[in-house]
């Protein structure tokens, strides 16, 4: 049984937070122009995708440092200058002094996130039952384009307008440094993509999409298990994904021998 404390927590914050500085990094790497870059103040970092992206904000707030409103100040300061919203996500494992001050300070809770996770072995699960014609694979290099598409291709069926926005961002993750981007495909025809970022032990497993034509096939749980198979042959003793409270997504990763380990809450700056 994995115990949900302080330690576990920190672990996991810290594994996201590497995650996101390798794609803030890789998009200024990829693109210059875009003032993508990230800091670290009093153990938190921050990072800055653009004003828009889902990415921009903090991981780690007052799990390696008490937050101060010194720390605040900063990295308050950090985002303004760039046109972008304040927002922080905070583990309950986070001393709780943390809620008066960030109340004190004019934010208000937004969104909460389930953070799940499991121990692997090298032998973890028993492959999944595939139909003959599915097939999951790592891409090859020259590959993330294609990878990029079927996953914006997904996400656009049910978001209108964010079809170009998920191209672009998944270009950027498909190239990251941690990451292997992986690929369903149905009698050679990509039909599903997951992504697999590995820091340290840590796996963490994100950018599951369908093509909405191809669901219902198995096309997700297959993926889960071969990331989660590649995982534990990399060393990986730790897998970790988030979800939205209650979620298919939660159901289907408890299913699949993933435990909630705690529930964060996504913090705005208002005033």
């Amino acid at each position: 049984m994995i115990i949900s404390d302080k330690t576990l927590s920190q672990k996991l914050e810290r594994a996201e937070g590497r995650a996101n500085a390798d794609f803030v990094e890789t998009r200024a790497r990829l693109d210059p122009s875009s003032g993508a870059e990230w800091i670290e103040v009093g153990g938190t970092y921050a990072m800055y995708d653009g004003a828009e992206s889902p990415l921009t904000q903090t991981f780690g707030l007052g799990m390696f440092e008490e937050a101060t409103s010194e720390h605040l100040e900063q990295l308050e300061e950090f985002f303004i200058d760039r046109g972008a919203p304040v927002f922080h996500e905070v583990s309950p494992m986070a001393d709780q002094s943390i809620l008066s001050l960030l109340g004190e300070r004019g934010y208000r809770p937004i969104e909460l996130t389930t953070v799940m996770c499991r121990e692997l072995t090298e032998t973890s699960d028993e492959p999944a039952e595939l139909s003959p014609e599915l097939n999951t694979r790592v891409i090859d290099e020259g590959e993330h384009e294609l990878w990029a598409k079927t996953s914006a291709t997904a996400w656009a069926t049910e978001h209108e307008g964010l079809a170009d926005f998920m191209f672009g961002f998944g270009s950027v993750s498909a190239q990251c440094s941690g990451s292997y981007p992986f690929l369903a495909e149905l009698d050679g025809e990509p039909i599903a993509t997951g992504m697999l970022i590995i820091f340290d032990n840590v796996c963490i497993l994100a950018g599951a999409s369908t093509r909405p034509e191809f669901r219902r096939r198995g096309a997700q749980n297959a993926l889960l298990q071969d990331r989660l198979r590649f995982a534990g042959d990399k060393d990986c003793t730790l897998a970790m994904m988030g979800a939205a409270p209650g979620s298919q997504s939660q159901r289907n990763a408890q299913k699949n021998g993933f435990q909630i380990a705690y529930t964060r809450t996504k913090w705005q700056l208002f005033e």
